[in-house]
This record gives structure tokens, sequence and C-alpha cells, in this order.
């Protein structure tokens, strides 16, 4: 029966990788939903395409399969089938990526792909879940790093940063930044030149400045993008360590 399942189960996402797919839903077990669209599936982990390509800040986040409820792939094709396989939920990644995005309605057209068993109920007391990415200082992709979280708007994050990256010509900063420095090119003039800061979302320019460390209740839905407040990133090198604490199972409004 499992044997028959999995042929099944891969079928059915096979039909939806060469469909064109443009809002796929995964609803994940903690109630949260993602919205963007499944390219892959390997070694137990959906890959999942999210964001926009504007200001290259678009990117891949990667979603185990033992977290997932569901999948509703946008297409007119294909059918409902039941993931039975129990192996699916013995693994343990206790720091991989759970990204808790945006609340979506799917296609009633869509054919959708149940995994596992029901949701978990969402505890009263908040807990949260963590990531931890390497932002680098230069400009690849932009500028950006891509975290790998989608965040829902009410959602508290916890960011903590270490780590000490060049700037070019002889200078360092730490996650602080340096204030000594002037440069009307960063994208937080007010703000010290080699800080971290975080945006969320692709289309948004509302920037934040994180520093050593920031809690804070995210006020968009989106994916969360991490960078050194700095103009010219070209002749910079090193990275910032990042560990991001983010609530599980949040609601849409926080105090």
């Amino acid at each position: 029966m499992k044997k028959i399942t999995r042929i099944l189960f891969a079928a059915i996402l096979l039909l939806s990788l060469v469909t064109p797919l443009l809002a796929d839903t995964i609803k994940l077990k903690d109630g949260s939903v993602i919205r963007g669209q499944v390219i892959g599936f390997k070694d137990q982990q959906f890959t999942i395409l999210i964001g926009g390509n504007a200001k290259g800040r678009r990117g891949q986040t990667t979603v185990y399969v033992e977290d997932v409820e569901s999948i509703d792939f946008d297409s007119t094709s294909g059918g409902a089938i039941s993931q039975t396989d129990d192996s699916a939920n013995n693994i343990s990644q206790p720091s991989r990526p759970a990204p808790a995005p945006q609340n979506n309605q799917s296609d009633s057209s869509s054919s959708t792909v149940r995994i596992g068993d029901a949701p978990a109920p969402v505890s009263a007391n908040p807990t949260f879940f963590t990531i931890k990415v390497s932002v680098r200082a230069d400009n690849a992709n932009n500028g950006w790093t891509n975290s790998g979280l989608v965040v829902r708007k009410g959602q508290r994050l916890r960011i903590t940063a270490s780590g000490r990256v060049s700037l070019g010509r002889g200078r360092f900063s730490t996650p602080v930044g340096l204030a000594t420095i002037s440069d009307n090119e960063k994208l937080m003039r007010n703000e010290p030149t080699g800080a971290l800061i975080a945006v969320i979302g692709d289309d948004n320019d509302d920037f934040i400045l994180i520093g050593p460390k920031r809690d804070f209740v995210a006020q968009r839905d989106g994916v969360l993008f991490l960078g050194v407040n700095e103009g010219d990133l070209s002749d910079n090198t090193g990275s910032y360590d990042i560990v991001i604490e983010a609530e599980a199972g949040a609601g849409s409004t926080r105090p």
C-alpha cells in the first residue's frame, strides 16, 4: 500500500511540475499557509519558489514533508491522495526552516495532496522555532540574503547577529555598524554603515534596523530578507552569522 501511495503521490507532483504553477497553496500543520510555486521534491523536502523578481529579492524555501498538512496545486488536473508513509514523521532536523507565511485561500479547482495527520492545535503559550543563516556583506543577489522564512503580519521575530565583515579600504564592521562612516547611498541613511538590516517582502522598502539584536512584530506578510546597510557593496567580504527565532502558529495580531 505504501508503495502504491508513493507512486500516486509522485504522479500528482510530476503533473503539477509540468503545468504552469502560479499560486500553489502549501498548508502547514501549525495552521500557517505558504503561497508560491512548488518546483521540486527531494530528500523528503518540497522546494518552493517564493517572492517576486523586483530588486533582486526572490528566492526559494524548503519545507519538510512532515511539516505539511496539504498542498493545493493551482491546476485543473489531478486528484486528492493521502501520504501515509510513517517514515516521513521520523526526520529530526531541529534547526531547519519552518516557514510561517501568508494566509490565502486556494482555488476550488486545484488538485490537493494531503500529507500526514490533521494540523496540531496551536498552544495558547507562543513557541518559537529557530533558523540559522549567514548574511553575506557583498553585492551577491543585489545585497540581500533570503532567510528562507515567510512571515505573517503579527508574527513575532527575534533576530540575533554576530560576526565581523570587511567594508573595504581597511574598514571592518560588526552588526552594530559604524556610525563614523558617511554614506549617502546606504538604504537607511540615519543608521550606522555596515549595520545588519532587514526587509519583509520583495516589493517593500520599509527597511528594519536589526543590529546585533532585535525583537519585533512583523507589520506585513512576506519573505524575510537580510542585508548590510551600505551603498557600495562591491569591495565587501565576509558574512554575519544570524539566528532567527520565529513564533510558530502566531495569530493575525499581537499586542
